[in-house]
């Protein structure tokens, strides 16, 4: 498998390296583009932070948990291409050093590169645009007020033309980068779902590879070896969605920065989870289908779209399957899929239910959730008429709340009818105590999260700003 982009304008050919190799690796080791940094290596400080541009416009992606064959058609700037090819400094560099944005430097890089991608996107919101970005030293009161500067400068010039991406990149394999020498991988990048699908038969035991915000740290963090991997960055069907009668139908490759646009105004509450629980950098790579394949107990996506009453689409060849998604999650790591079976699609019904999502963590963006609730409530004359709720963080699985849902449907939608239903909630979940909470605040979490519902739904202020006004 070749893979072919553009590096600060020039062309790039690869083939035989490992599949597993990042880009931060290969821009410092076999570039020597060393203004790039590895802080955390696992997609949280963003000191790694480059700008991909391709077709879909502009992102800025953590490089130390992107591997090679992702960017296959793309283009890659560093900040080392950043300034005009006459020398002339971007306005955001320009700007971090009029407004002494930078101290020892380390962070620097990255934070200029996801200023320059929010500056050439027209993204003035700074503070989520640098979400993703950390400073030990300098502070961000500085490089805020240098984003805020940059912001009033025009694009520059060889930045502002569209994106057009040769139909094929001149020149050869640069020295040195057929990489004769990398470990024996199976690798492979199909074009389509039905390639995927075909291929993933033949190769049940291969990785199949999206955003890699998790599978990156994998090699990063466990160093692990992957020996046959599946990159699914090529498969366009997999990144379209499409409203259907059943409701919205998106696909497994759909990444979540896209998942926030088609919800923002569909379900506000859901949307705005989605802006904590991860970076720019990290909503650029994530797809929604590995977000539930993964199973992870503590994922924010599933326990909404089991409150939504999602539908998750499954795929073997040309055998195809659905089931409600809640029924995917069968025990901690154990999910209904068969071995060479992927996820293809998950579909969103059309409802009027009042949607409520609440993430509880430790940090407001981009942490891990002690507890996330979701919660469908449809109200008539007063009384509750139908309840969705379910949690992340509660169990070994995301879970509905079967239960209390019982124990409160067909009842006066009140704190009575909450309080009442008390002793449901060990019915449903018997939390773990870990290091982000004990079994007993987040069960105490989770039954303040209904009663958040419905003083919210009431119109009783739940935000300190609100108390405070």
């Amino acid at each position: 498998m070749e893979i072919t982009f553009l590096l600060n304008g020039e062309s790039v050919h690869l083939a035989g390296v490992s599949p597993t190799v990042t880009l931060l690796d290969w821009l410092r080791e076999d570039r020597g583009l060393t203004g790039t940094k590895e802080g955390c290596n696992e997609g949280d400080c963003g000191a790694c932070t480059v700008m991909v541009r391709d077709a879909e416009g502009a992102r800025a992606l953590n490089a130390c948990i992107l591997f090679l064959p992702q960017l296959h058609g793309k283009s890659v700037t560093t900040v080392e291409g950043l300034a005009a090819p006459d020398g002339t400094l971007h306005p955001v560099q320009q700007a971090m050093i009029d407004c002494h944005g930078s101290q020892c430097g380390f962070c620097t890089p990255g934070f200029v590169m996801s200023m320059a991608v929010a500056h050439l996107n027209g993204d003035q919101h700074h503070d989520d645009a640098l979400a993703g970005n950390l400073c030990r030293c300098t502070g961000y009161a500085p490089i805020i007020r240098a984003a805020r500067s940059a912001a009033k400068q025009p694009v520059p010039e060889h930045l502002a033309r569209p994106f057009i991406l040769p139909e094929k990149l001149s020149g050869g394999l640069a020295a040195g980068e057929r990489g004769a020498d990398s470990p024996p991988h199976d690798h492979h990048a199909p074009e389509t779902a039905d390639e995927l699908a075909e291929l993933y038969a033949r190769h049940p035991n291969a990785t199949l590879v999206a955003g890699a915000t998790d599978v990156g740290l994998w090699v990063t963090k466990q160093l692990r070896d992957l020996p046959e991997v599946i990159f699914l960055n090529r498969c366009r069907d997999l990144q379209t969605f499409e409203e259907t009668d059943l409701g919205l139908r998106i696909g497994a490759g759909v990444t979540m920065d896209r998942v926030l646009d088609l919800l923002r105004d569909r379900h506000p509450s859901y949307a705005e989870m989605i802006r904590r629980y991860g970076s720019v950098q990290v909503r650029a790579a994530a797809t929604i289908g590995g977000n539930i394949a993964n199973g992870s107990p503590i994922g924010d996506n599933p326990p909404a779209l089991i409150a939504l009453g999602a539908t998750l689409h499954l795929r073997y060849r040309d055998t195809r399957r659905e089931m409600p998604i809640e029924d995917f999650y069968l025990d901690y790591g154990r999910q209904d899929r068969h071995p060479g079976e992927f996820v293809e699609a998950v579909t969103i019904p059309a409802q009027p239910d009042r949607l409520r999502v609440y993430k509880l963590s430790k940090r407001f963006d981009q942490d891990i959730s002690a507890v996330c609730g979701a919660f469908s409530i449809t109200v008539e004359d007063g009384r509750l008429a139908r309840a969705r709720i379910a949690f992340g963080g509660m169990a070994g699985i995301p879970k509905r709340a079967s239960a209390v849902e019982a124990a409160i449907t067909g009842k006066p939608w009140s704190e009575e009818t909450l309080v009442a239903a008390w002793d449901a909630w060990q019915e449903d979940f018997t939390p773990l105590s870990d290091m982000r909470a004990s079994a007993e605040y987040r069960l105490e979490a989770a039954r303040n999260m209904l009663t958040r519902c419905l003083l919210e739904d009431l119109g009783a202020p739940v935000n300190v700003l609100e108390v405070r006004a």
